[in-house]
């Protein structure tokens, strides 16, 4: 019966930041001990208790990434099955408000066109996104 309790748990909540700059979207490749570690990915982190998913991305960019961002508004929210957990990404569209990207709680960051997001590997939930990005181009 272990495995029925993984259905009963709630989706993991996650504020994901989708910043663009000259037409081109920040990146961020995470960590190898980290889960899908060395994936790229769209920066942001799980909703801690009491937080609201703004100042979720606000505290995990700037934890990540060094970027003070505000958040403009939602762009969409999907919900992904993984083996152990079902994950919930809630994606924003945001903007830098100071400061230059640094790789402190990821390996690695770069400035991509949507049309360069398939070069790189991403987690499976990350893909509505990247189809997204793409066709809005």
């Amino acid at each position: 019966m272990a495995g029925g309790c993984l259905l009963n748990l709630k989706p993991l909540e996650v504020a994901v930041a989708v910043i663009k700059r000259n037409g081109h979207v920040l990146i961020a490749q995470r960590r190898p001990g980290d889960s899908f570690g060395g994936h790229w990915e769209f920066p942001g982190g799980k909703l801690r208790p009491g937080e609201t998913l703004e100042i979720c991305l606000v505290r995990e960019i700037q934890e990540e990434l060094g970027l003070m961002i505000a958040v403009d508004k939602p762009l969409m929210v999907i919900e992904h099955p993984y083996p152990n957990r079902t994950i919930r990404l809630h994606c924003f569209a945001c903007r830098i408000v100071s400061g230059e990207p640094q790789a402190i709680e990821c390996t690695a960051w770069r400035w991509v066109t949507p049309q360069e997001l398939h070069q790189f590997e991403f987690p499976p939930a990350s893909g509505p996104l990247i189809e997204v990005l793409q066709d809005s181009e």
